[in-house]
């Protein structure tokens, strides 16, 4: 609709009224024509700037009205299927980073989690969602009922609107995260600035194909970053420290965005005859070009972190493989869908990935420094939301991933996971959540290792096996509905199982500790919040 700012700019019209507007005294002064027309001239121009920088603030507000009233909508009573916003893993929801640029000055965005996971010893038990061998290359079970941490993070912006119209924000991202149960955790605490960055858009020297690009420079999570939140997996991950441009705009169906981000490998065993003990570290530089063709997305990195290959070779346990990777690339196509599979309301989302060298960590993209320079994987995500009654919903997902050579030459890990949340919505304010969750893993080390907590060698094992997880969780929250109404205060039961073989994987991982075997109840209870 039109903008109540909107206004005819007639410039002999507004060169009129300016020229009225003049004090007495500037009209009688000594001056030139053509000096007065320059002035004249240089207040239509900003007076111009300042209406089309109105024009935008106003469509801007219109813009957020809409969607609020939208999501208002969908809380009360729109029950077919969430509308595309959703979680980095275990972080803030991405609605309110998209919302950037939206408001003006300071605003603060939260994710939290924290609860007890109880054995039924009555003590605490181990848990998380990547507690099985899998676990260990990415390969997650499903969250709900099974996290024993309390996590927090704050992200604090700052957006400001100059008066050419060029926006900037600055963000800062503070989290922590423990497993203990104590109040006071500053012993045990991982108080970490996870993001601090700034970025530039509406850059009126921008034109052309720049039009609508912005650019950043600082430490912070990519934008284009998307995950599985009921699994706490981020399909991909792409974080670190660097500069970036987004949104060049190639033909109108085609932008694609750059970024350069580098990763630190601190603190390696460099081994050689001379120096037996010395450490190192290098930074895996990670070029990426990220493109988008209306809901597909084709991804593609090259990384280098030179001498990262100096740690060949260390006879302290084996700790990495013989030919530890300096190089390496990776690429990813997904689809975002606005149904669910095509066969109804809902959403979706797909992507395969491969890998090879630092590739080879295919979600947490340029993070593994101990890969092998051979070291090949692909990897599938695929997951959907969707109400299957007015009342029922559900998440379905599915994560596979292959890889060889990843750590020794000759290795193996395979694995699939199957997981689904389903909730039942009673009441207003309750519901009945479940989650089942199976993986299947063949895993063949090949004689890569690791030092145990007393700095002794050890191997992993080969292992082959499968590992189930049933919760059930009565769940109340101040409204029901959408699958993304946070806050929530849930109680839960957890049985999980697994084949006996996997408790061999390693003498230092959840399964085959002392008391955790095998068909194990746990209990507890947690809250999860966002705003």
């Amino acid at each position: 609709m039109p903008s109540p700012h909107r206004f005819t700019r007639h410039p002999l019209a507004v060169a009129v009224a300016l020229a009225l507007a003049l004090p007495t005294s500037a009209l009688a002064a000594d001056s030139s024509i053509e000096q007065r027309l320059a002035e004249l001239e240089a207040r239509i121009a900003a007076s111009e700037r300042r209406a089309s920088l109105a024009e935008q603030r106003a469509a801007q507000a219109e813009a957020a009205l809409e969607k609020q009233q939208g999501s208002q909508q969908l809380v009360q009573g729109n029950t077919s299927q969430n509308t595309g916003e959703e979680l980095s893993a275990g972080s803030i929801p991405s609605q309110v980073r998209e919302e950037e640029g939206e408001g003006e000055g300071l605003s603060m965005s939260v994710y939290a989690r924290s609860g007890l996971l109880i054995g039924s010893d009555r003590k605490s038990s181990p848990g998380g969602p990547y507690l099985t061998p899998a676990g260990r290359s990415g390969g997650a079970v499903g969250r709900l009922g099974n996290e024993p941490d309390t996590y927090v993070e704050t992200v604090f912006d700052y957006n400001h609107r100059s008066e050419n119209g060029a926006h900037s924000l600055y963000r800062i991202m503070l989290a922590d995260g423990t497993t203990t149960s104590n109040d006071w955790t500053a012993d045990e605490s991982d108080l970490n600035v996870r993001q601090a960055f700034v970025e530039f858009s509406d850059l009126p020297s921008f034109t052309g194909a720049f039009e609508n690009a912005s650019i950043w420079a600082g430490k912070r999570f990519d934008r284009d970053n998307f995950d599985i939140h009921w699994l706490d997996s981020d399909i991909i991950f792409l974080a670190g420290t660097g500069a970036g441009i987004y949104d060049i705009s190639v033909t109108d169906g085609w932008d694609t965005s750059f970024s350069l981000y580098g990763r630190s490998f601190s603190n390696y065993p460099v081994v050689t005859d001379e120096q037996p003990e010395l450490n190192d570290d290098t930074d895996n530089l990670i070029l990426t070009s990220n493109n988008r063709f209306g809901p597909w997305q084709w991804m593609i990195s090259g990384m280098s972190a030179n001498d990262n290959d100096e740690r060949d070779n260390d006879p302290r346990g084996g700790i990495t493989g013989d030919n530890v990777a300096e190089n390496g690339f990776h690429t990813m196509v997904a689809y975002h869908g606005d149904s669910f599979f095509g066969m109804g309301e809902g959403t979706f989302k797909t992507a395969l990935m491969y890998g090879h060298g630092l590739g080879g960590e295919v979600k947490a993209l340029g993070s593994d420094g101990n890969l092998n320079e051979d070291a090949n994987t692909a990897r599938l995500a695929v997951y959907g939301t969707t109400y299957l009654t007015p009342n029922w919903r559900i998440a379905p997902a599915l994560l596979a991933q292959t890889s060889h050579d990843r750590y020794a030459d000759g290795d193996r890990y395979d694995w699939v996971t199957l997981s689904a949340r389903l909730a039942n919505e009673l009441t207003e304010n309750f519901e009945m959540q479940y989650e089942a969750s199976y993986q299947w893993m063949d895993l063949d080390p090949s004689g890569y290792g690791y030092q145990d907590d007393n700095g002794n060698p050890q191997v992993f094992q080969s292992v082959n096996g499968g590992y189930t997880r049933l919760t059930i969780a009565p769940t109340f929250k101040p409204q029901v509905g959408d699958f993304w109404n946070r806050p929530e205060i849930r109680l839960f039961a957890t049985w999980s199982d697994w084949d006996d073989d996997l408790n061999n994987f390693s003498n230092d991982d959840a399964l085959g500790s002392d008391g955790f075997t095998g068909s194990e109840w746990t209990f507890g209870t947690q809250m999860e919040v966002w705003f």
